[in-house]
């Protein structure tokens, strides 16, 4: 029989299965363990694919609900924004609190997801605060010239930055507050103080020059730390010079 089965295969057509055909042998072949024995027109491997087959299509369906946390109620979502725009005051822990008096079990995680947060005017960058202020700021900075008998110069340079005009510069061998204080003076003697003065974090400018700049009606802005970007105009004047 096995013998002329096999001679029918090569004269005729593959022969077409049915679903429940599959399922049969899929099923068998799981509960009986000499299911080979009985295979005549199908290959084990065949059988061996149909139930892999229809492995991945049960866990497909078994795995059909969409992943990840279910979402919450509209009307709890609503209640979480309603309370952050009418309370803004009312940080995350405190609504969730208020939603748990409410008999609503919340998590920290979707208070934070769904509260109306505030949207504050975004702080104007340096570059934007020296264009807004051109006309009322000076800058100072310090630089050294080396000398032929090996001596350190320090030279003070007043800028203002409306016309990049040096207003004052003075040189000295022993820089102080004291003495940078009074080279304030002297760069602007009467009514002609500016508004803004920058200048970076070195120890010169100490509490004596910071005083005078205050007596004068002068506002003091110090740059970041390492940061001489923040004064471009008076280094780039010193880069000029220097070269």
């Amino acid at each position: 029989m096995r013998q002329q089965l096999a001679a029918l295969q090569h004269q005729s057509k593959r022969p077409r299965l049915r679903k429940r055909d599959r399922i049969f042998w899929a099923i068998l072949s799981r509960l009986w363990t000499n299911w080979r024995s009985a295979l005549l027109i199908v290959q084990p491997d065949t059988v061996v694919r149909w139930h892999r087959r229809g492995f991945k299509l049960f866990w497909r369906w078994k795995s059909r609900a969409r992943p990840g946390r279910p979402k919450i109620e509209a009307e709890i979502r609503e209640l979480i924004r309603r309370m952050s725009r009418e309370n803004p005051g009312w940080g995350v822990p405190r609504i969730q609190s208020e939603l748990a008096l409410l008999g609503h079990a919340v998590c920290e995680a979707t208070v934070r997801k769904y509260r109306v947060r505030k949207r504050n005017p975004p702080s104007q960058t340096w570059r934007t605060f020296l264009d807004n202020h051109l006309t009322d700021i000076v800058a100072v900075d310090f630089f050294t010239v080396p000398t032929a008998t090996f001596r350190i110069l320090f030279v003070f340079v007043v800028l203002r930055h409306d016309r990049r005009r040096v207003v004052h510069f003075n040189v000295t061998a022993h820089p102080t507050a004291e003495w940078t204080a009074q080279q304030i003076v002297e760069a602007f003697p009467f009514d002609q103080a500016p508004r803004v003065l920058i200048c970076d974090r070195d120890g010169t400018y100490g509490k004596t020059f910071r005083q005078r700049v205050r007596n004068m009606g002068i506002e003091e802005v110090m740059t970041a730390p390492q940061s001489p970007w923040q004064n471009p105009y008076a280094e780039r004047l010193i880069g000029s010079i220097i070269a």
